[in-house]
């Protein structure tokens, strides 16, 4: 996620004028820029990468739910060790 941010950040599409600061110090995204990240989010949770353990593609979203998965397999007993997916 952090990622995500410093990208949109280094191509322009955030700009300190797309924050808004309360009276309470509390600092808001505007609309437009809100529907950016968030339009941003999910085409990066559709990218796939190839997952070691399991040796396929996997999308980037759902890589929360295998690794989840798979440390039930390990919880369960049916995998010896826990393989933890760790991003290059």
């Amino acid at each position: 996620m952090d990622r995500l941010v410093l990208s949109l950040i280094n191509r322009k599409q955030i700009k300190a004028n797309d924050f808004v600061i309360e009276a309470s110090g509390a600092v808001k995204l505007k609309d437009d820029a809100r529907k950016t990240v968030l339009v941003a989010l999910q085409n990066r949770k559709q990218e796939t990468v190839k997952h070691p353990f399991l040796n396929e593609d996997v999308s980037i979203g759902l890589l929360p739910h295998v690794q989840a998965l798979l440390l039930a397999r390990h919880i369960r007993g049916d995998l010896a060790e826990y393989p933890p997916f760790v991003p290059r």
